[in-house]
């Protein structure tokens, strides 16, 4: 299979780039490289032993995608391209609706003129905003508490308008929870550009000196401990339930919704613990006011990926905060 791979020199896509060279599949990565590195996708070939065109494009750019869609017979896309803080959505919404959603739209303009019909597209948990009850189930409510959130719910709406618009096109629409650690080589991770938005990144940050301390957004949500409790779930096994993805859409399902989750919910201070016992390390944290946007709990029932991909997370707690450590270690500065 030849996919198409926006977005494969981050976190996510990266580490999605090896399971599919691995599994024997050809991969191309688009990346306006805003928040990433093309060092990554050197490892990534490196990793796999196999290459891995790269081609320096923003998916708004309507010439420079065709240019590269000219040069491929793609089967299908995964579609990681995206701004995804929650904090910053909320201060610059309008460019997160112009980068989420239009590039969306310019990308599928220009599959369906080279008839190219196949799209897994990364969503978020965020779409079910405050939800009233956990585990989340695919069928609950829809809403966003914040902009990042409306701009992959309104990506959702767009795509299943135009798979009744045009059924041709089969499309996964996979709700990530929250993806941690690393690949397991320590060789690629997750980089952020400036203070990390993710939880993992910036515990790692302080246990390797580059940080003074870790920030703690609130104690005083209505959980065991008063910080927020997610749903971790380790980067390979996200990665894996793309490859899921891309063999259920080979049987022209139309469009499918599913979870990513372990079904299991962890607190910000739990997560510190368990990284905290597991490396020998000690992180410095102080309690600062809550983030605009953000909710109490969150955590996935993934069982319909179960059922209809074969798809379950595979990997624990210590295997999370041990590979994100790793990785930090072994590149104190990420790709830099």
């Amino acid at each position: 299979m030849k996919v198409l791979v926006t977005g494969g020199a981050g976190y996510i896509g990266s580490h999605t780039c090896v399971q599919l060279l691995d599994a024997g599949h050809q991969a191309v990565v688009v990346d306006n490289l805003c928040n990433s590195s093309e060092e990554a996708v050197r490892r990534v070939e490196s990793i796999a032993s196999a290459s891995l065109p790269f081609h320096k494009v923003d998916i708004r750019d309507n010439d420079g995608l065709a240019k590269v869609f000219d040069q491929y017979d793609f089967d299908s896309v995964i579609h990681f391209a995206g701004l995804k803080a929650v904090g910053e959505s909320v201060a610059k919404s309008l460019m997160y609706y112009q980068n989420n959603i239009q590039g969306t739209l310019t990308l599928c303009d220009v599959m369906a003129a080279n008839n190219v019909h196949n799209l897994v597209f990364s969503s978020s948990a965020t779409v079910y905003g405050d939800p009233a009850t956990v585990p989340i189930k695919e069928d609950f409510p829809l809403s966003a508490t914040n902009p990042y959130g409306r701009s992959k719910l309104m990506v959702e709406e767009i795509l299943r308008d135009l798979h009744v618009s045009e059924p041709a096109w089969n499309i996964a629409l996979l709700r990530y929870f929250n993806p941690v650690g690393a690949h397991a080589s320590g060789t690629i991770g997750e980089d952020p550009s400036d203070i990390p938005n993710n939880l993992m990144p910036f515990i790692s940050q302080v246990a390797v000196g580059k940080l003074e301390k870790l920030s703690v957004f609130g104690n005083d949500y209505p959980t065991p401990d008063g910080t927020g409790v997610r749903d971790y779930i380790h980067v390979d096994d996200l990665a894996n339930g793309h490859l899921k993805a891309l063999e259920r859409l080979q049987a022209q399902p139309g469009v499918v919704t599913y979870n990513l989750g372990t079904g299991n919910g962890y607190s910000v201070l739990d997560m510190l613990k368990a990284f905290e016992q597991e490396t020998g390390k000690s992180v410095a944290y102080e309690i600062v006011a809550r983030r605009p946007g953000d909710i109490a709990t969150c955590y996935a029932d993934a069982s319909l990926a179960k059922k209809e991909l074969g798809w379950q997370a595979t990997r624990n707690v210590e295997d999370m905060v041990r590979d994100a450590w790793k990785w930090q270690s072994q590149n104190p500065n990420g790709y830099r």
